[in-house]
């Protein structure tokens, strides 16, 4: 295994840590999105995310958009020592789940953190969009499928350049439209490039030959999957309801739910995640440290 300093030094996630997070993570059975090694490597730089040890507890620490460090539930040890020792060097616990908060939170004040709460839903909904629930999604599906010829295939290498020239176009048309990006761009390239090492699955569909969408996900626990990314063609009309449906159609169909993670508070996006009908918003709670 390789050595993990001792809080208060850490160091940044390697590939290398696979295996250990990969057995914590199995042993958690975690129903946050944030808990996989492939999130924590890809999102490694937007979060400063980084590995220390407190006491005989495996610890991640991270750093939200606005750049405030917080520290991830432990994964391993004494828990209530790394707590204690973690919020009394002023640090913010971010996404205890309400496993964890009725477990170790029960004396302190957690605030819910809606903006970050997972969306879960049943994967046989959004794989067959049944009844007039999915009316209007299934419409856009059919919207697509008349009016263009396509294919869809698990993602695989010869796949890689014209989804990585997807991205860029789906970057260059969301920077003109003023939004920041660059972060997520980055890990959903470099999930292209390394799916096989960080144990990701994918589709694609394709319109005359050419990648115009694809998602990206694995499994998250025994009943459940995670998409953690999802781009298509910003122009192409129900293509996005083709690869979400797609998604959850032909991968780990073993899976009961998938979870779609959050909206960060973005209103368009909420409404969006709200309109597949999700059977439970995942909570995350923050706890304030004491310095």
């Amino acid at each position: 295994m390789p050595h993990i300093p001792s809080f208060p030094e850490a160091r940044g996630i390697e590939l290398s840590d696979k295996p250990l997070l990969d057995r914590l993570f199995r042993e958690l059975e975690p129903r946050i999105s944030e808990f996989s090694f492939a999130n924590l490597f890809l999102f490694r730089v937007v979060h400063d995310y980084r590995l220390t040890m407190v006491g005989d507890a495996v610890v991640v620490l991270g750093k939200g958009y606005d750049g405030t460090p917080y520290f991830l539930p432990p994964l391993s040890g004494d828990i209530p020592a790394a707590l204690a020792r973690l919020w009394g060097e002023g640090l913010t616990l971010y996404g205890a789940d309400d496993p964890f908060r009725e477990r170790y939170l029960r004396e302190v004040e957690a605030v819910e953190d809606r903006d970050n709460s997972d969306y879960l839903y049943l994967r046989e909904e959004l794989a067959t969009l049944p009844g007039s629930r999915f009316h209007k999604k299934k419409n856009r599906v059919n919207y697509f499928s008349l009016r263009h010829s396509f294919t869809v295939e698990p993602y695989r290498d010869g796949h890689l350049e014209g989804a990585l020239a997807l991205l860029e176009e789906w970057r260059r048309v969301r920077a003109a439209q003023g939004d920041q990006v660059g972060g997520e761009v980055e890990g959903a390239a470099e999930a292209l490039r390394l799916n096989r090492e960080l144990g990701l699955e994918g589709v694609v569909v394709l319109v005359e030959g050419e990648v115009r969408g694809f998602a990206l996900g694995e499994r998250l626990n025994a009943e459940t999957c995670v998409c953690h990314f999802e781009k298509a063609d910003l122009f192409m009309d129900g293509i996005y309801q083709l690869v979400n449906r797609e998604f959850a159609r032909l991968l780990f169909t073993d899976c009961t739910y998938i979870n779609r993670e959050q909206d960060l508070g973005d209103l368009s996006l909420r409404q969006a995640k709200l309109s597949y009908q999700p059977v439970e918003m995942v909570r995350k709670y923050r706890v304030k440290g004491e310095g």
